[in-house]
């Protein structure tokens, strides 16, 4: 098992000799409290949760090799089965993540993306905030269902998006979650053969290895030979963006009609699918959030 300093922490490094970038991850705490709030899927669907807490390793290990200034989230949806699958990583290093099934299928949830039907959606949003003179930007490209695995899906992604030969693993238990990231970096650097060299040994990895393993001595059993260099190291945790004040925009957002019905019976009480809080509304508050004007009320999240 790794050590307590990498059971929640992300790990960027170089490949030198071999002109190779990765992304290594451990998430133990954070991914236990992500599971912990999707306790009804684990008991309907083991592997739903499975795809939960490697999409939520895949959220982090992007941020190590992406421009994220605000948050980066992995979306997957679908009419059967499994309705929504979202898991996010944010700048700070903090991971959230639901997964939503249809009850009565859920026990048929499949690890085999392919089985997912015709009509779903795996998406990865990029959402950096505006800073200074710069516009906010929102990036979302899609991912083609034709794999297998999350991991054979990203890859395949990465190659045809960014034209960069990518190497993907993903792992996860009822404890931990991890994940490893092989990018050829853009340009000549590395040997001719350095990038077949690194995917044989990666091949050589599985994922008990991947989970029990500390970040270092991985590092070095597979690629001492072409010298690997620490270049940055991340602490992750579980934290949820949601608020009050996002949640009192939702309900404006809902128009006059809906929100005051939402409280027709007395007291309005809205639970983050995320972390589980409570926020209470009365049918006075609700009113009141109506007569301001939508310049006052910070932009609800996009899934709540």
């Amino acid at each position: 098992m790794p050590p307590s300093t990498d059971r929640d922490q992300l790990t960027r490094f170089l490949i030198q000799g071999a002109g190779v970038r990765g992304v290594l991850v451990h998430l133990q705490d954070s991914w236990q409290q992500i599971r912990e709030r999707a306790n009804d899927a684990a008991s309907q669907a083991p592997a739903a949760v499975e795809l939960l807490g490697e999409a939520a390793v895949a959220t982090a290990l992007f941020t190590g090799h992406a421009k994220v200034d605000g948050r980066l989230s992995v979306q997957l949806r679908g009419t059967g089965p499994l309705r929504t699958l979202f898991a996010e990583c944010t700048a700070a290093g903090t991971l959230r993540g639901i997964v939503q099934l249809d009850g009565a299928a859920a026990g048929s949830v499949s690890r085999d993306l392919r089985e997912l039907g015709d009509d779903a959606v795996l998406a990865i949003t990029i959402e950096n905030p505006a800073r200074g003179t710069r516009e906010p930007m929102r990036y979302q490209g899609l991912v083609a269902l034709q794999s297998d695995s999350l991991s054979g899906a990203f890859e395949d992604y990465f190659r045809q998006s960014e034209q960069l030969p990518t190497r993907l693993l993903l792992a996860t238990d009822g404890d931990r979650a991890a994940g490893l990231m092989l990018q050829k970096l853009p340009g000549d650097e590395g040997d001719e053969d350095g990038w077949l060299r690194v995917g044989a040994l990666f091949d050589t990895l599985d994922t008990g290895e991947l989970l029990d393993l500390p970040a270092e001595d991985l590092l070095t059993r597979l690629f001492h030979e072409d010298g690997v260099q620490l270049v940055g190291r991340k602490p992750l945790r579980f934290a949820c963006s949601c608020s009050r004040s996002r949640v009192e925009s939702m309900l404006v957002s809902l128009g006059e009609e809906e929100a005051l019905a939402a409280v027709a019976d007395g007291e309005a009480d809205i639970r983050c699918e995320f972390c589980g809080q409570h926020y209470r509304f009365s049918p006075e508050q609700v009113r009141g959030l109506l007569a301001l004007p939508a310049s006052g009320l910070e932009a609800p999240d996009r899934v709540q």
